[in-house]
């Protein structure tokens, strides 16, 4: 590869969900010659559709996107795993002479590719399946006190909610004996591409980001939501699963067992993909390079900001070598 190509930006559209991230990463992706790789972690299912936001034929205009769709919902596939699989998608592509675009909102997984976790012991499943069935009869809060008091420093930096991650903790703390705050500084070095990857961060007004929330997810129940969770239940998918624990899918099942009304399991997924997007601001608040643009990614204005944005990025790269 030309050490032009070599040292090509990657530009990584991030934000919160609903805010028009694919429609942007497609026409920034059109203007630079570039295929998209996918960094959310519910659209690499396969079989999880509806809720999901995945790009359909027409949103993707052409353009190759990767990592969607691949991943079988009874894997608890991690941020580590999709880590390695970018790695290598991102280095095929390059190979091509094709450029890279990433786009999603699982600002974790962004972060794993640049800053690879420490080596973990493999997930157990009977030991999963235990804290599992401590998070639906304990909650949460329940889950993050257990590591608050066996390793404190790990359950200070992890939200409460945050019961996927709090888990992973637990289970490597009951593996390994060691804390899993410990065992975090032992880091493999960064890859070459995390110097060259660059945030977009997309921040539409919050009251329209919250509007376009509960009306598309309204409409996923409207178009079948709840058959397709009997189907995917039907055909053996855990409904404890990380695949079924995205927000509409976990309230969903529990609709289907009794556990609250029709309107309920609109009402109170509407209210999760609301607290996710806030925890995404959050998150990426704190990524201290990341370049933020106020709008929707379906503004054509904002979009044409964008390009011109990653067009002298990738000139002042070009300008370096």
């Amino acid at each position: 590869m030309r050490e032009q190509e070599r040292k090509m930006p990657i530009f990584a559209v991030c934000g919160p969900t609903a805010s028009g991230k694919t429609a942007l990463a497609v026409h920034l992706a059109g203007q630079l010659g570039a295929e998209i790789v996918n960094f959310d972690s519910v659209q690499i299912y396969r079989g999880i559709e509806i809720a999901t936001a995945k790009p359909t034929a027409a949103e993707m205009r052409g353009i190759p996107h990767h990592l969607i769709g691949y991943v079988d919902p009874n894997i608890d596939y991690t941020a580590a795993d999709w880590a390695e699989d970018a790695k290598a998608k991102i280095s095929e592509i390059e190979s091509r002479g094709k450029r890279v675009i990433l786009v999603g909102g699982t600002g974790f997984y962004l972060r794993t590719l640049c800053q690879p976790l420490f080596e973990s012991p493999k997930t157990d499943p009977q030991l999963r399946e235990k804290y599992r069935r401590l998070h639906s009869e304990r909650g949460a809060e329940h889950l993050h006190a257990l590591l608050a008091e066996a390793d404190p420093q790990a359950a200070a930096n992890l939200p409460v909610r945050d019961y996927v991650r709090v888990i992973r903790a637990l289970e490597v703390i009951e593996q390994t004996g060691k804390k899993i705050s410990a065992l975090q500084p032992e880091r493999p070095a960064p890859p070459e591409l995390a110097r060259r990857i660059r945030r977009i961060v997309l921040s539409p007004p919050r009251d329209e980001l919250y509007e376009k929330i509960n009306a598309r997810t309204a409409a996923h129940f409207s178009a079948g939501l709840v058959e397709e969770v009997e189907s995917l239940l039907a055909a053996g998918v855990r409904d404890n699963g990380n695949a079924m624990g995205a927000h509409a899918y976990r309230r969903v099942c529990e609709f289907l067992r009794g556990e609250r009304t029709y309107e309920s399991a609109i009402e109170r997924s509407q209210q999760d993909v609301r607290n996710y997007a806030k925890r995404q601001l959050t998150w990426f608040r704190k990524e201290k390079e990341a370049v933020w643009f106020e709008g929707f990614g379906t503004e054509a204005l904002l979009a044409e900001k964008v390009v011109e944005f990653c067009e002298n990025s990738t000139l002042n790269e070009l300008i370096q070598i």
